[in-house]
């Protein structure tokens, strides 16, 4: 199974489906995810969709949502920690 996440303008997660290695070619990542984009976009579903690895095998980890995806290191970093204060 391929694992798609659809960020929002400022690049944060929104929420992440799955797709069937079929309907993204059979192939693998970076061959498979504009086959995926496609499909998503035959479903009527809209907005910018980046494969992720439910593996962490790239883009760094698992997207989740709230986490951001950085384009210039091509990886989905998470949320920064909020600092304790006493």
């Amino acid at each position: 199974m391929a694992h798609f996440a659809q960020v929002n303008d400022s690049n944060v997660v929104q929420q992440v489906i799955v797709v069937s290695n079929d309907d993204c070619g059979g192939g693998d990542f970076p061959a498979s995810e504009p086959v995926g984009q496609a499909f998503i976009a035959s479903l009527g579903l809209t907005g910018t969709w980046k494969q992720t690895s439910y593996n962490g095998n790239f883009r760094g980890r698992y997207a989740g949502i709230g986490m951001t995806y950085d384009a210039g290191l091509d990886e989905f970093v998470a949320p920064p920690v909020p600092e304790e204060t006493e």
